[in-house]
Parts: structure tokens; C-alpha cells; sequence
């Protein structure tokens, strides 16, 4: 592999595992992400932390989940020694609004739900063209590719290879016998909360964001892509 420094966000330990394989490392933080031109993202919120960074490396991620098809830590050294051999990958990355006002970004999911359990609300979802539907529900998950084999498959959506834009809408417990899944353009897709009856809580990728009022609309705007290094050792998205 090149000669450069590797960046590791995420688990000093594995910044240690590197080390050890001879790999020259710089460590950082997901408040603070080296300008590395190859970095090892551990977690979800290291992979978040480096795609937010603007500084467009090649990613590494470390026991991130399937989506982004993650190598486990044992076998970390191995595939970054090996790294010029790697595959890339590009997963879209979405800025967040509601109600005009950014609230983030996210590179696996954004999700709406009702904050006090047994109550439902009501939502619209759009595309920039064209009115995908209106239902009644707990809430509703909006996927990319990254993060559909997440919490998106659990409640019935499809997992999806990357796609520039390309995502699930995924409504939560829908007041409906069977309910409808879709696969859309994330780029410029709006939800907006059609009743009083609850307060709706905004998450961005796990994390809560704001809160949704009725008559307001979140939105997603594609701000840019992660390049993501793929090895024969990393898991595959849909097993």
C-alpha cells in the first residue's frame, strides 16, 4: 500500500492493531477527522463524522454494519495493508431541513416518529415531481442504500446496492393491512406531517435531531458521496 498516513476515527485500539502491521497511522475523533487521504472509520458514527468532513477520503469502515459493508477488527490489518486493491463503493450523503432550517446530515437513515408510544400521525411524502402517498402511522424511515439493510428492513423494506440518490421510504407500524414500501429519489424528497394528534420526533442516523410540527416538512437534499473501500472480506449487504 502507499506510503501515506492512514487516518483512524473511532477505536483507539485499532489505531494500535495498525500500528503493529507497520501501517503509519494519524488518529482523530468524530469531532475532529484527520485530513488523511485513506481513513478507518469504526462505527456508525465514525462513518457519519468522516463523510460530514468534506475532505472526501477513501473509507475503511470497521464494524459499521452491512450497508456500508464493514470488515470486521480482525481484519482490519490485513485489508489496509492491502488497500490498493480495494473496490470502491460511493454512497450518497443527504443534508436534513425542516422547516427551511438544516438540522444535519446523514449517510444511512432519517427517521419521523411519534414521541409518546400508541399514538399515531398522519404523513405525505413526496418526491421533487411526483406525490408518492399519504398514511397514517407511528412514523416513517427514510433509507438510503447505506442504511436499508438497517432498521428500514426490519419494519419490511428492501435492501438496496448503492445508487447515486436512490433510497426507501418505509412507513412505521402503518394504520393499513398492507402497507406500502417504495424505492424513490431521496434527492429533494419531502415529508411533511398532516396532523395535531402527536409530537414527531426527527432522528438522523440514530441521533435525535428536532421535532417536527404539523404542517411542517423535512426534506433531503443530496450534498455530496463517501467512497468506501470494499474487500473480499467485507460482509456482504444482503446476508
Amino acid at each position: 500500500m502507499s506510503d501515506s498516513p492512514v487516518g483512524v476515527v473511532g477505536d483507539p485500539a485499532v489505531a494500535d492493531q495498525l500500528r503493529e502491521a507497520g501501517v503509519t497511522v494519524t488518529t482523530g475523533t468524530v469531532d475532529s477527522v484527520p485530513t488523511t487521504e485513506r481513513v478507518v472509520a469504526v462505527g456508525k458514527p465514525a462513518v457519519r463524522a468522516v463523510a460530514a468532513a468534506d475532505t472526501d477520503p477513501l473509507v475503511v469502515p470497521v464494524a459499521a454494519g452491512r450497508g456500508v459493508r464493514s470488515v470486521s477488527r480482525d481484519d482490519v490489518a490485513a485489508t489496509v495493508v492491502g488497500l490498493d486493491e480495494a473496490v470502491t463503493e460511493r454512497h450518497p450523503v443527504f443534508d436534513v431541513t425542516v422547516a427551511g432550517e438544516d438540522v444535519g446530515s446523514v449517510v444511512f437513515d432519517v427517521t419521523a416518529v411519534t414521541a409518546e408510544a400508541a399514538r399515531i400521525s398522519e404523513y405525505a411524502v413526496e418526491t421533487a415531481t411526483d406525490s408518492v402517498g399519504q398514511f397514517r402511522a407511528d412514523g416513517v424511515t427514510l433509507a438510503t442504500p447505506a442504511g436499508s439493510p438497517g432498521y428500514a428492513r426490519r419494519i419490511g423494506g428492501p435492501v438496496i446496492a448503492p445508487a447515486e440518490s436512490v433510497g426507501v421510504v418505509a412507513p412505521i407500524a402503518p394504520f393499513q393491512v398492507n402497507p406500502d414500501h417504495w424505492v424513490v429519489s431521496l434527492d429533494g424528497l419531502s415529508v411533511s406531517v398532516e396532523r395535531d394528534d402527536a409530537t414527531v420526533a426527527l432522528y438522523a442516523d440514530g441521533n435525535e435531531a428536532t421535532t417536527v410540527a404539523c404542517g411542517e416538512t423535512l426534506s433531503l437534499q443530496q450534498s455530496g458521496t463517501v467512497r468506501v473501500a470494499v474487500f473480499e472480506a467485507s460482509c456482504s449487504r444482503f446476508r
